[in-house]
């Protein structure tokens, strides 16, 4: 049996591209501040300023806001997704952000699909 499990994979960074006109529900789970502070981030072609391009990671990871964090009780807290839910969500909330960043063929696709998979 294959068991998907949600990881940050490194060197992706397509959570890092804020642009809100690709995210029009941000009001329905930021609070005003956090979305004062999200729309304060977004830099130059729609990207965090804190994303290092060269790197390609964050900046400020430990000090990154609520927003940014992808972890069970966030998206509880967030977006009403269950535990038992969250791995499912997660990967697919990350391959559809993957997947208009990088496009559905990328080598950031392929990085992702094959460092979530893990055999059980």
């Amino acid at each position: 049996m294959t068991l998907e499990t949600w990881q940050c994979v490194k060197g992706c960074g397509a959570c890092c591209h804020l642009d809100p006109s690709d995210r029009p529900d941000l009001a329905e789970y930021l609070t005003p501040e956090e979305m004062t502070h999200y729309l304060s981030l977004v830099g130059e072609g729609g990207w965090c300023i804190n994303f290092d391009h060269q790197k390609r990671d964050c900046r400020i990871y430990e000090q990154r806001p609520r927003f940014c964090r992808v972890k069970p009780d966030i998206f509880e807290q967030m977006y009403g997704i269950e535990r038992e839910e969250f791995n499912e969500f997660a990967i697919d909330c990350c391959r559809q952000q993957i997947e208009g960043v990088y496009g559905p063929d990328s080598t950031e696709m392929h990085h992702y699909n094959q460092e979530i998979i893990k055999d059980s």
